[in-house]
């Protein structure tokens, strides 16, 4: 399937409010990242988000200009407006979303947005905070382009790329891979996914034990063996970022799946 024809595909599923149709564009081990709203769903996840979503709400969505492709990515842009919007409120928003493809299937889809305000469903509080923190840097030479570049390539690299999975990768190393200053980095971060570098990191070392641990074929590999598989130096590492994370630890998340 051509870009032109996975943009349109994906679209018309927004447009049906269908979150099946639109949660069918992932791979099974899928991200889907909402970046606003700092959220992360897989598939299925994902379906119940936007269930909850279509119920409230009733958008027309639009592509903007070009279909944007790499190697490996798709990006676009796109406006949002309300079916039967509130009288004098301009509900219309745009926003931008990216597309990872590795063998062929999307793993990734990462929406960027600007609401005309916060008080709309499933967007959390930390949007405000997130705004507040992309003026402050707009202030120190990060403009809101200048993020969402940084932003992309970011995506793009740990998702592709799984630099993640990397035990000595560091806030200077992936600095040099993105190209950037090690401070405006830290800034990309802090405001655009609202996390720390180590947060940051350890949600994508977390996310892939997740998917080791659902594999049945690692049913019988020790706990650590899948903690130094996703990136972590060890095992106490391991169990505390995946703790923070999901409530749990990894063995019991093992035996729930």
């Amino acid at each position: 399937m051509h870009a032109a024809e996975i943009v349109e595909s994906y679209i018309d599923a927004w447009n049906h409010r269908d979150p099946r149709g639109v949660a069918s564009h992932l791979a099974k081990d899928g991200i889907y990242v909402d970046v606003p709203a700092k959220e992360r769903h897989t598939r299925s996840e994902l379906v119940n988000m936007l269930s909850d979503f279509f119920a409230h709400e009733h958008n027309r969505y639009e592509l903007i200009g070009s279909i944007l492709t790499a190697d490996n990515s798709i990006a676009f842009q796109y406006r949002a407006r309300a079916v039967r919007p509130e009288p004098a409120v301009d509900n219309a928003y745009t926003g931008a979303e990216f597309m990872i493809f590795r063998d062929g299937q999307v793993i990734a889809i990462t929406d960027y947005y600007d609401l005309p305000n916060s008080n709309r469903p499933l967007i959390s509080r930390r949007v405000t905070r997130t705004r507040i923190q992309r003026r402050k840097y707009a202030k120190s030479g990060l403009g809101n382009a200048t993020l969402s570049n940084y932003m992309h390539k970011l995506t793009v690299s740990m998702q592709s790329d799984q630099l993640y999975l990397r035990p000595e990768l560091t806030l200077p190393l992936l600095a040099e891979i993105i190209g950037c200053s090690v401070n405006h980095l830290s800034q990309v971060i802090n405001a655009g996914f609202g996390q720390s570098f180590f947060d940051y990191l350890n949600h994508h070392r977390v996310e892939y034990a997740k998917r080791l641990l659902r594999d049945k074929a690692n049913r019988n590999n020790a706990i650590l063996d899948i903690a130094l598989a996703a990136g972590f130096n060890s095992s106490s590492a391991f169990y505390s970022a995946f703790k923070k994370s999901n409530g749990m630890s990894p063995a019991k998340y093992r035996s729930r799946k």
